[in-house]
């Protein structure tokens, strides 16, 4: 995309923007259709489903979007809440960069129930570093093999951006990640098996026996 188009595009954008916040009655009817749709995403990716138990505790999930394909991944102990205000913004920033409104699919991965098939030595290792920790080493390998960009860059103060250089991280997931190489191909074949699920008619959601994957762009059918 060129200077231009990119200018073009930001410009109507804006232009949008400022004809549905025309008055107040408008910013009031904007927020609640923002706040439904978020709300109705979130559901999507946390309460039961016919095939799918809610999802709670630890879990991997990404986000992407039509055209930039993945755009960040990220880890929590609190499925049941990160992944109800991911989509509203509350407290993440993803929302603020990339509306889930314009969400193609959402992954999730809730990794503990893949230890079963990770070797006993693994899953000693898990117990000793603990769950927060492994989220983070395979947060870590996740984003060193798919390189989403919101990851890929830190803001600085300065009021620019900073890559990172995400192989050679030296955080405490990076550090334990080289301790679970079988949970961690485990979990990266349950993303890839999620990310290319194909959006299937009347629905919105498809669920594995790991994870789901939420197609938000879905719920504008």
């Amino acid at each position: 995309m060129s200077d231009q188009v990119q200018e073009d595009a930001f410009r109507a954008w804006r232009s949008s923007l400022t004809t549905l916040l025309g008055d107040a009655s408008l910013l009031a009817r904007w927020q609640e259709r923002r706040y439904q749709f978020a709300h109705r995403v979130g559901a999507l990716l946390t309460e039961a489903h016919a095939e799918s138990s809610v999802t709670v505790g630890p879990a991997l999930y990404g986000v992407f979007a039509s055209g930039a394909g993945l755009c960040y991944v990220g880890q929590t102990q609190e499925a049941e809440r990160r992944l109800r205000d991911l989509p509203v913004g509350e407290s993440h920033h993803l929302a603020n960069t990339v509306p889930p409104e314009v969400w193609e699919r959402v992954v999730v991965i809730r990794w503990p129930l893949l230890l079963c098939e990770a070797p006993a030595s693994e899953q000693m290792e898990v117990e000793a570093m603990s769950s927060a920790v492994c989220g983070l080493a395979l947060e870590h390998t996740l984003q060193v093999a798919t390189t989403p960009p919101l990851n890929s860059r830190r803001r600085r103060t300065s009021g620019d951006w900073q890559p990172r250089n995400l192989t050679r991280s030296r955080s405490r997931g990076a550090n334990h990640s080289q301790q679970i190489p079988e949970l961690s191909r485990l979990t990266l074949a349950a993303w890839k098996a999620l990310s290319e699920v194909e959006l299937p008619k009347g629905a919105a959601m498809v669920a594995s026996a790991v994870g789901r994957v939420v197609f938000p762009s879905a719920l504008h059918l």
